[in-house]
């Protein structure tokens, strides 16, 4: 591996990192001699530009009996390894891009491991023989040539997706679109009408639980029939849906607010591991409270993988401090809400109107985000403005409509937090759950106030009986 280039010394040495930089890179030569790092330079979506260090190779994907070389880019941001690698398929002329599960039509890789990324846990290594494994399963690139020749290998990979329907033809995995609100209560009965609101949906399973301090609202459903709604007390009602909203709470008389808390644990120990064996695709979406931490506990009691496990979190704040931006203060720039579900969130902003990764903070926009909060904090979270939130997530996830929202997801590896613990950041929502935007660097201010919050939400779940 050769790294004496001047230019490619130049950017390593500007690295926070520089000595697991060249020990990462040492360990991917090893075991993928031709994937060869280099100098470049990185163009975000918002036309600025950064030095980084790239890497460009091919990795062999085994389909149908044949060996492909894919090639790939893969570009290590200047925090890495703390930050996950921005990847890109870079396909030749004689190819063309399939968009699908993990790449999407810009040839960006969209995998778990990227998702979840937790050096030292994680590694370009290790991320690389996931990104054969889905290639494998789904490969996203095909041969332009071969389509006019009619390659059987080919043809048989298009003709797997096409079932024939009616004198039609259609996708295979059609969209399953069952929808189960698990719950009771205003919140349970606004995600319901909301839900049928804003979204196309199949089927909608509405199961009051009975262990919950917020029950209610099914007699009413039940007395009117509401079309494609179902009513139920059983939790296998809810088999086969794929989206999951889970609002029960069971507040308890307890006096400390870790008991207060345990008693919503306690409750979802018995719901949670129920509905990922009867819904085991679903994405499911906690609404329950405390948000972070109750969204922490359903994913460790579902056994699901982290994106497939979100909260309702500060994706009401977000589209509401986006509308202020938008129409009070007419700047037309996505926006989010960060962090915890508490007065140490925070705001970030991005770059551009169409950027879809998260600008670092800046002393330019500090004002314009405390303005806008503070024309915010006369809207409570009330339970159908919530009900709206989380219709708008799940539609999201039935539409595959990869829209960026600010959910409670596992939060570790992002700008280097190291503590497994769930916190809202914006993400790509799809039909395969949410995919994180790479981290930033935060003002003094706001990290200080995510770090807190990292610290307050890892001291009540060591004293939670998950």
């Amino acid at each position: 591996m050769d790294l004496s280039s001047e230019k490619l010394q130049r950017i390593l040495s500007k690295y926070k990192f520089h000595d697991v930089v060249i020990d990462e890179l040492q360990k991917i030569y090893r075991i993928h001699p031709g994937i060869v790092p280099s100098a470049g330079t990185y163009t975000f979506s918002d036309h600025t530009q950064k030095d980084l260090v790239r890497l460009l190779g091919n990795i062999p994907v085994q389909y149908g009996g044949r060996s492909y070389n894919f090639p790939i880019e893969l570009w290590l941001m200047d925090s890495f390894p703390f930050t996950p690698p921005i990847c890109l398929l870079r396909p030749t002329s004689n190819m063309f891009i399939r968009e699908g599960k993990h790449v999407d039509g810009g040839g960006r890789i969209h995998l778990p491991e990227l998702h979840n990324w937790d050096y030292p846990k994680s590694s370009v290594v290790s991320l690389l023989a996931e990104m054969i494994v889905k290639f494998e399963e789904h490969p996203p690139l095909s041969s332009k040539s071969n389509v006019d020749n009619k390659d059987p290998h080919d043809l048989l990979a298009f003709v797997s997706n096409i079932q024939i329907n009616n004198g039609g033809s259609s996708h295979q995995e059609q969209m399953n679109k069952k929808v189960s609100v698990i719950g009771g209560g205003h919140l349970a009965m606004a995600s319901v009408m909301s839900v049928l609101s804003k979204c196309k949906v199949d089927k909608l399973v509405f199961i009051d639980v009975n262990d919950s301090s917020t029950k209610g609202g099914s007699t009413d459903l039940e007395i009117f029939r509401l079309p494609q709604v179902e009513v139920s007390r059983d939790l296998s009602a809810s088999a086969g849906s794929r989206v999951v909203v889970v609002t029960a709470n069971a507040w308890s008389g307890e006096q400390s607010y870790a008991s207060v808390v345990q008693t919503n644990v306690d409750l979802y120990r018995g719901i949670i591991p129920n509905l990922a064996r009867y819904s085991p695709k679903a994405v499911l979406i906690i609404a329950s409270q405390p948000v972070d931490i109750m969204t922490h506990v359903a994913w460790r009691q579902s056994g699901l993988p982290p994106t497939q496990v979100i909260g309702a979190g500060c994706n009401l704040d977000s589209q509401r401090l986006s509308h202020i931006l938008d129409i009070n203060l007419n700047t037309h720039k996505p926006a989010w809400v960060i962090g915890e579900l508490s007065d140490n969130k925070v705001a970030v902003m991005s770059s551009s109107s169409v950027q879809l990764e998260i600008a670092a903070g800046s002393n330019s926009t500090k004002p314009l985000l405390d303005r806008a909060f503070g024309m915010m904090k006369t809207r409570g979270q009330r339970s159908w403005s919530v009900g709206l939130s989380i219709a708008d997530i799940a539609d999201s996830v039935l539409t595959d409509k990869m829209k960026t929202h600010s959910v409670s997801t596992l939060a570790q590896g992002w700008g280097g937090i190291g503590a497994e613990v769930f916190l809202s950041l914006p993400c790509l929502m799809g039909s395969n759950g949410s995919t994180r935007l790479a981290g930033v660097s935060l003002g003094q201010e706001e990290d200080a106030k995510l770090r807190q919050s990292v610290a307050s939400l890892c001291s009540l779940m060591g004293q939670l009986r998950i």
